[in-house]
């Protein structure tokens, strides 16, 4: 179903099935030997929102070989690095002496909860209310807590979510840390660059944001998305992530943060990759065509 401007979901529809799909990729790349991250709380997330294609695919009870092995394995190798980056961004944030942390969208993102946050440390979750009331339960349910002060945030990013954060008790006086993982292509392009307006407007100096951007999203993103939607429909996973994604020119983000305000640096996904030790597969593994991800950017900037 295509997106509106006012659609929600929970995690198992629309764009909150996305966020278990992730959390499915970081459960088997943290079994992995010598895997890249460790989210020892992604695979039991993944169970209780209780997509039947998702669970077995953590479980290991479904057999996939061929193309549909060549697309897993894709997936979760770029979800491994891509949290590996972003965890490694608050951990330097932190280390810099940042005490305050948004994590924009944050799905089933755990990071309040396994990453060794200093003392005195907030950390803001920003999302639909019905993903927030989801997770929060699991984790309560886990007995998880948080190495973190954890304050969520139920809002929907296309709304004044600058008001319910500060109403949480955020502080624009103090920097920030701020993350926008995996979101940039379910915003439409006006409100992509109004999500970095509000950011920037939020931001003491010295605060911190990473992103990733995607160029020619309708080219890669897209026809990614129906490849892998035509694939696991085979399976019982009937979003059709195409369906998601905001078409439509935009600003590329290292840009227009740097016309805003921002020290901004840049790379490509094939160099994160190359940052840590993982080669980027070239051709087409799964059926889908990796010439137009190597062009994705990995973004770090500072408020100056």
């Amino acid at each position: 179903m295509a997106r509106t401007d006012t659609d929600s979901w929970d995690l198992a529809s629309s764009v909150g099935a996305t966020a278990t799909m992730v959390a499915a990729a970081r459960a088997i790349a943290s079994a992995e030997p010598n895997g890249l991250i460790d989210d020892p709380y992604a695979a039991d997330l993944v169970r209780r929102v209780g997509v039947e294609f998702l669970t077995k695919l953590v479980d290991g009870d479904i057999a996939l070989d061929g193309d549909d092995a060549a697309a897993v394995e894709l997936m979760v190798s770029m979800m491994a690095v891509r949290t590996r980056f972003f965890d490694d961004f608050f951990c330097d944030a932190a280390g810099a002496g940042i005490r305050q942390a948004v994590i924009l969208a944050s799905g089933l993102d755990s990071r309040a909860y396994r990453l060794g946050w200093p003392a005195g440390t907030v950390v803001y979750e920003i999302d639909q209310p019905q993903v927030i009331e989801a997770k929060t339960a699991a984790m309560a349910e886990l007995g998880a807590a948080p190495t973190g002060e954890r304050r969520t945030v139920a809002v929907d990013l296309r709304g004044d979510w600058p008001a319910a954060l500060r109403a949480a008790g955020f502080d624009p006086e103090k920097s920030t840390a701020w993350i926008a993982e995996g979101l940039l292509v379910y915003l439409p392009p006006e409100a992509q660059d109004r999500l970095f307006d509000n950011i920037t407007a939020l931001s003491a100096p010295g605060s911190r944001l990473a992103t990733e951007f995607h160029h020619d999203i309708a080219s890669s993103v897209r026809a990614r998305g129906q490849a892998m939607s035509e694939r696991w429909r085979d399976h019982g996973f009937d979003v059709d992530l195409s369906d998601l994604w905001y078409d439509g020119d935009r600003n590329p983000a290292d840009e227009y943060l740097a016309e805003h305000g921002w020290q901004v640096s840049s790379r490509t996904r094939p160099e994160v990759f190359a940052a840590y030790g993982r080669t980027f597969p070239d051709g087409s593994p799964g059926g889908q065509d990796t010439a137009l991800m190597r062009q994705s950017l990995a973004i770090t900037a500072i408020r100056t």
